[in-house]
């Protein structure tokens, strides 16, 4: 942040530099990432009083916080082009004219205890003056730029007071060009109420309690033929009035809603009015600020051995599994397994003290957030493993099947099964074919085989490694299958995450494996491999976990597997193993519901390369996007490579999957 004298700020803006300052008398703050042909400014978000004015006013600091706009300021933190004012209006009300702009009385009420000298008044006016010099400096610029300029003029406004129903936002349009700019303010306000608020109802009115009288807009349309001021008021619904108590959900709705508002409507302005094409990432700030950055940088150093998977294994599994089957699945196994490091709620404080309050986009600062919270719950559940509060935390964090999965499930499971065999393969075959695979996508990755595994097949991200189960035989049409599940969705992704500017892609977003999963089934499915046994292994793993939840043990779903569905002994203990490791883990039931969500947006045409970037969350894919044209994300380096050549699946295999997606 600079202090800067009024000549250079305007200097620095004829220069069309970017910087954010405060004047000498940190009468405003301005903001300037990048040149948009948009502004936003929040003139009485401000509540400063200067030393020698405050012995002489009546009006106490609530009387003056109540009819300020606080908060107003943080609706626009987001937008890479802002000004606000940092005074109280009471000083200088900087949407009246200069002539009127010093109160003498307020809403009924006298404000000072005596006439103000001239003195004391002209220093007001010169602070005035110089915000308008600012403000005027940087529309020419704009204008000259863009062609034109549309500013957003944001205020809010008391209603408790009012014994009426009135609207959470409204748009004064009295003195701006109805005719020309009708449209804009029609998509304004269709944005406006389509926010969402919760427990509020999002209505917009256009000139209802306000028409758009104010000097801000009066002085800026009479000035400049080029710009549009869309004069918006916002109902306090964010605090209240009485007390001055905050409500932060309200105040992060709010900004959510009017990133996304503004963003659309300067869109549709630049479009419609100035005829330019502009995507709307280039309407925010690009790059990686210093803040982010180190947020960023301090999070991955905090979570990047953080693997559950690695956890959650067994350590004695292969003994486990000897004494299971020697007694006939008679008692239950007592895993052992690897212990976190740090203490669960040291690790947590650390995580919830990164100072996100410095990620001042809205929509990346949340984004943040989530993964924080996300990493919150796997301590939860690490800390509780082999305890009856893992499982509690595991549904959690996983969730547990609903009665669609079920549905599709036992679709799969009443299918017929396939005829056709296919040879096993040796896992040191395997092991060759999967190091192919790496040589072929140009990057380096370990494939190692190991005693310890649950599954066949596991990537450890953070160590850039597959591991292998030692002694495991693999038929080969799962082998050609898995090769683009496991190199090709998630090796690749693990790569393409290390290539990003920001460590969080490599960390893995909140419901990933929803994503992460169902990409890589549809990979099988996509080479033409995929049978109607691993089908069958997805479905069963549904089942299995909703035995589970409904209390059956490990014992009793391993009968179950073994009477009812016809599994032999090895592969009933290996699933019950994989849904009761640490307690009870319900992660598995979303291979088979990702799978079909994915398969289905892969089916509508949708390319899938934002969801390879990293360990990536189709629930974020929109700010996927975002960050992508903001420089805040690569496209990714490494393409699956059976997405571009995909192959006809088995007619029994086509059959069940039209069953799935339709």
């Amino acid at each position: 942040m600079e202090v800067l004298s009024i000549k250079e700020i305007i200097n620095r803006i004829k220069n069309y530099d970017s910087f954010e300052a405060v004047p000498l008398d940190h009468s405003f703050h301005i903001k300037i990432r990048e040149y948009v042909p948009f502004i936003c400014a929040a003139i009485h978000a401000g509540g400063n009083f200067r030393d020698n004015l405050k012995d002489k006013i009546i009006h106490s600091s609530y009387e003056r916080w109540y009819e300020e706009d606080p908060f107003t300021d943080t609706f626009i933190t987001s937008m890479p082009l802002t000004i606000v004012g940092k005074d109280s209006r009471f000083e200088y009300d900087l949407n009246r004219n200069p002539d009127n702009c010093v109160y003498e009385d307020a809403w009924g009420k006298q404000v000072w205890k005596k006439p103000l000298t001239k003195t004391l008044k002209k220093e007001s006016l010169t602070k005035h003056a110089n915000f308008y010099k600012v403000i005027d400096a940087l529309i020419e610029s704009i204008e000259e730029l863009h062609k034109g300029c549309i500013v957003f003029d944001m205020h809010s406004y008391n209603y408790v007071r009012h014994n009426k129903e009135l609207p959470v936002f409204n748009i004064g349009s009295e003195n701006i060009d109805n005719d020309r700019y009708g449209k804009i303010i029609k998509k304004w306000f269709d944005e406006l109420k389509n926010i969402p608020l919760g427990n509020f109802e999002s209505t917009t009115e256009i000139n209802g309690p306000f028409q758009g009288n104010g000097y801000f807009l009066i002085h800026i349309t009479e000035k400049f033929n080029n710009t549009l001021v869309l004069a918006t008021e916002v109902k306090k619904i964010y605090c209240n009035e009485l007390d001055q108590t905050d409500y932060p959900i309200v105040i992060d709705q709010l900004e959510h809603g009017f990133k996304k508002s503004i963003v659309d409507t300067s869109c549709f302005f630049v479009e419609s009015i100035l005829n330019l094409k502009m995507n709307k990432g280039s309407l925010l700030s690009p790059g990686i600020d210093a803040q982010l950055l180190e947020v960023d940088k301090r999070l991955y150093k905090l979570t990047k051995t953080l693997e559950v998977l690695s956890y959650v294994t067994p350590q004695n599994l292969e003994t486990e599994k000897r004494k299971f089957l020697k007694h006939k699945g008679k008692i239950n196994p007592q895993f052992r397994y690897k212990q976190i490091v740090e203490h669960p709620f040291e690790f947590k404080r650390k995580l919830y003290a990164l100072p996100l309050e410095y990620v001042k986009d809205v929509t990346i600062a949340k984004l943040y957030r989530d993964v924080i919270k996300s990493y919150s719950d796997k301590i939860d559940m690490l800390s509780s493993i082999g305890t009856k509060r893992f499982f509690y935390n595991s549904l959690r964090y996983f969730g547990q099947p609903n009665e669609t999965d079920l549905k599709h499930a036992n679709f799969i499971l009443n299918c017929p099964n396939s005829s056709s065999k296919s040879k096993k393969i040796p896992i040191d075959q395997v092991k060759t074919i999967f190091e192919n695979e790496i040589k072929n996508y140009g990057f380096k990755a370990d494939v190692e085989i190991t005693n310890h595994l649950t599954a066949e097949i596991m990537v450890l991200n953070y160590k850039k490694k597959v591991l292998l189960k030692k002694g495991t035989f693999l038929s080969e049409d799962s082998v050609k299958a898995l090769v683009h599940h496991e190199i090709g969705v998630h090796m690749v992704t693990t790569m393409n995450a290390i290539d990003q500017p920001l460590n969080i892609f490599k960390l893995g977003f909140p419901t990933n494996t929803y994503t992460q999963e169902g990409i890589a089934v549809l990979t099988e499915y996509l080479s033409g491999h995929l049978t109607i046994h691993r089908l069958k292994e997805l479905a069963l793993r549904v089942v299995a976990i909703d035995m589970m939840i409904n209390g059956l043990d490990f014992k009793q779903v391993y009968h179950e597997l073994i009477n009812s569905y016809y599994l032999n002994h090895e592969s009933a203990f290996i699933l019950c193993t994989r849904i009761f490791r640490g307690g009870g883990f319900t992660k598995d039931h979303l291979y088979l519901k990702g799978f079909i969500h994915i398969l289905k947006y892969y089916k509508e045409g949708n390319s899938l390369d934002y969801l390879l970037t990293g360990k990536n969350s189709i629930e974020y894919l929109e700010v996927y996007k975002e960050m992508t044209s903001r420089d805040l994300a690569k496209k990714p380096k490494y393409i699956t490579s059976i997405l571009s050549n995909p192959k006809k699946s088995s007619p029994e295999v086509e059959y069940i999957i039209s069953g799935l997606i339709n």
